[in-house]
């Protein structure tokens, strides 16, 4: 074989390989593009985000847990790609508590979000709690301030439907629970939160018929389960509380509950001391009828047994055993007995 034979017959076998290579990588690609476009697709979904979704992270879980979570609540639409990308671009280091998401993000967007830490934070009113309190809980939620927040209640800005004309005073008026706030999320915004709550365990209560067949307003009615609440604590005490109330205004002796001196006192619990040393119009040792506003956040239950109290003759109470149960009397008399009673079991 001349040696221009050999050449040709090279360059000929070379050309052949290069076609079979081309081939090959052609056949991968056209195998692969599908699954290369479906992982774009995952990665950057497009168009505007979707709604917003709240994923809390429990302490001690893995970035596991909260990939399903994110899956489940339709962050992302499966794990598998979120995965491939958490494997390519690193795990972030995942603090527990509450994130928030929005559907269909990017997956740069949400990879941010999870190595920023937690953005969304709780906030607890429970039953009893003043607007003095939950101010003070505001406090610790990063973005927000104590004193601000309380000038953004006490300014009539933000207002329940419950408010009479001329009172700018919200306690009472929102509703015991948890809540969560928002990144950017205004005072003003969490207030309403709180209120449409409360409005909805108001309408749920019958809370305008109710106070009608009281004889009340419904904020009077309000009043009285905020009473009812710092009072009866306890689901065995609250009708009865409710009804001590309602006999006490009947005969027109006054209320003389202490929570409502301590409410003038800004404490919650305690002795009051001196009851009749203290000037005030919450003091309801002094002054005969409800004080001018709630003196604390009802619960529910407060609310129904405000509205429903428990029949019966009873003007006084007092705390006689360690559950917190309460023993009811129709006369000074009794009382006294009941004052023995508690004192002989160290609650007095």
């Amino acid at each position: 074989m001349s040696r221009g034979r050999g050449k040709a017959m090279n360059r000929m076998l070379t050309l052949a390989r290069s076609h079979r290579v081309l081939v090959v990588v052609v056949v991968a690609v056209v195998a692969f593009l599908p699954a290369i476009l479906w992982y774009q697709s995952q990665v950057n979904p497009g168009g505007s985000s979707g709604a917003p979704v709240v994923l809390n992270v429990p302490a001690g879980s893995g970035a596991g847990v909260a990939v399903s979570g994110l899956a489940s609540q339709g962050v992302i639409s499966g794990t598998l790609a979120f995965r491939i990308y958490l494997t390519l671009h690193g795990t972030p280091l995942i603090q527990p508590g509450h994130y928030l998401f929005y559907r269909h993000e990017s997956f740069g967007a949400i990879d941010a979000t999870l190595a920023g830490g937690a953005n969304v934070f709780p906030v607890s009113i429970p039953p009893g709690y003043t607007v003095a309190e939950l101010s003070q809980e505001m406090g610790d939620v990063p973005g927000h301030n104590s004193a601000a927040f309380l000038s953004e209640i006490s300014s009539g800005a933000v207002r329940s439907p419950w408010e009479p004309p001329g009172v700018n005073n919200l306690d009472g008026l929102l509703a015991p629970g948890s809540y969560l706030v928002k990144p950017g999320e205004s005072d003003a915004a969490v207030l309403q939160q709180m209120i449409g709550k409360f409005n909805d365990e108001a309408q749920a209560a019958g809370l305008v018929v109710g106070a009608q067949a009281s004889g009340l307003t419904p904020y009077q009615a309000i009043i009285v389960a905020a009473i009812v609440q710092k009072e009866g604590v306890y689901p065995q005490n609250l009708g009865k509380v409710s009804r001590v109330i309602y006999n006490r205004l009947n005969v027109g002796m006054p209320l003389q509950m202490d929570s409502t001196v301590l409410y003038a006192l800004g404490q919650d619990g305690g002795p009051v001391g001196n009851a009749e040393s203290h000037q005030s119009p919450y003091n309801t040792y002094l002054n005969k009828g409800l004080p001018p506003t709630p003196t604390s956040f009802p619960s529910a239950d407060s609310l129904a047994a405000a509205l429903h109290p428990t029949p019966g003759s009873w003007l006084y109470f007092v705390l006689v055993q360690s559950d917190g149960t309460e023993a009811f009397s129709n006369t000074n008399a009794g009382q006294i007995a009941n004052e023995h009673l508690a004192a002989s079991r160290g609650l007095g």
